[in-house]
């Protein structure tokens, strides 16, 4: 496999995008809610179909809005629920939106592996993290995850003028760190956000890792793996630029 800059010299920084990059919010969250199935069926007495619909109408509800600020962050799920839930069973909506966080972020922690490849990454490269969505939403995220700790820089679109393709939002990643856009790598699943974004700022290079294995070929990135550990397999050996014990910014 072609790796990038064949002089070995160029890569001072990685972009993550997080969600079905770093973390698989898709799987995890269904994941969470096929548990959900059971929860509701055995410790609180719903019939298993009448549990697999109430799953799958919050779920639903949840992935198209995940915030709404005229609730408390830890509130919307609850909200959800009760709206999800038989109308018999909405006093329970509290207790089972608790349970769902657990199981949420359970299924969302990063695996060994994306710890490993963070961390080794940190020795040689300035890292990024660059996410669309709202602000709470994702903050709760990286917070109830630990992620701050494996970036130097961590970019909300929530909290700013601009989200991904805008190519405002990797250039300010690039000001943060004080790096030149060439000199950058954007990772991530989404071509028409991550990719197309990062070649709108015109950053030294992309690697789309496909939410789907059917997914189409495409020619927009520069690079196609399976999985964000294969990142290495693509990267310089030996990168110039080696992280400073004194840079350390959180956006």
């Amino acid at each position: 496999m072609d790796r990038f800059y064949e002089d070995n010299n160029d890569v001072s920084a990685i972009f993550f995008d997080l969600d079905n990059t770093l973390i698989q919010t898709r799987k995890g969250d269904s994941k969470a809610c096929n548990k959900m199935v059971e929860v509701l069926e055995h410790k609180y007495g719903l019939h298993r179909e009448t549990a697999c619909e109430s799953a799958t109408t919050f779920l639903r509800a949840f992935r198209a809005r995940p915030d709404d600020d005229t609730f408390a962050v830890d509130e919307w799920p609850t909200h959800l629920w009760r709206n999800s839930l038989p109308k018999n069973y909405r006093h329970i909506a509290k207790h089972v939106s608790e349970e769902w966080l657990k199981l949420r972020f359970h299924y969302l922690t990063l695996t060994p592996d994306v710890i490993h490849l963070l961390e080794t990454l940190r020795e040689d490269y300035l890292l990024g993290l660059i996410t669309n969505g709202p602000s709470r939403a994702q903050w709760q995220k990286i917070e109830r995850l630990g992620l701050r700790k494996y970036f130097d820089c961590l970019l909300v679109s929530g909290d700013l003028p601009w989200e991904k393709p805008d190519q405002n939002i990797f250039l300010e990643a690039c000001k943060l760190l004080g790096v030149e856009a060439r000199t950058c790598i954007m990772v991530g699943d989404k071509l028409e956000t991550d990719i197309k974004g990062g070649k709108e700022a015109e950053l030294g290079g992309t690697v789309w890792i496909p939410l789907h294995s059917d997914e189409m070929e495409s020619d927009l990135p520069d690079f196609t793996i399976q999985k964000v550990t294969e990142l290495p397999e693509v990267l310089p050996n030996s990168p110039k630029m080696k992280r400073s014990a004194q840079t350390s910014k959180i956006c």
